[in-house]
């Protein structure tokens, strides 16, 4: 099946896609490890743009001590090992844009973990410090 044509850009496409959500852990496991990753994402585009998906909407994979199933963040701008690396992030991508499929990554910009960089300056900044206000901190009971 040949590459869907990119819409119109004054069509707002999400209100007629057909959108999938994959949460990677899950979804495809390329190396035989039994958790699924990038790469084993990337082998089932071809099957999802046959099926008639149009944007494939992916939970976070970014590094996450998954404390919350990923969604407690390390870092944004990186990928877990456990899914791969920005390599194979890269390769999802370009191989979905070349089925003519779109990406749309979970971004969730207020689920930091106690390992993201910001939480740490804010602990280590102490009680009222400009950093401190990047978070909620309540005295413990």
């Amino acid at each position: 099946m040949p590459a869907k044509p990119q819409t119109d850009p004054q069509h707002d496409w999400r209100r007629t896609a057909v959108i999938y959500q994959i949460y990677p852990r899950s979804f495809a496991d390329s190396n035989g490890d039994g958790i699924g990753d990038l790469p084993g994402i990337t082998a089932k585009l071809p099957y999802l743009r046959d099926l008639g998906v149009d944007a494939v909407w992916i939970s976070p994979f970014y590094p996450s001590p998954q404390a919350d199933a990923g969604y407690d963040v390390a870092d944004y701008r990186d990928v877990d090992p456990l899914f791969g690396d920005l390599a194979a992030a890269d390769e999802l991508i370009a191989r979905a844009h070349g089925l003519g499929l779109r990406i749309i990554v979970d971004l969730v910009p207020n689920h930091t973990s106690d390992e993201h960089a910001w939480f740490r300056r804010a602990l280590d900044a102490g009680p009222g410090a400009a950093e401190r206000d990047w978070y909620i901190f309540r005295d413990a009971d």
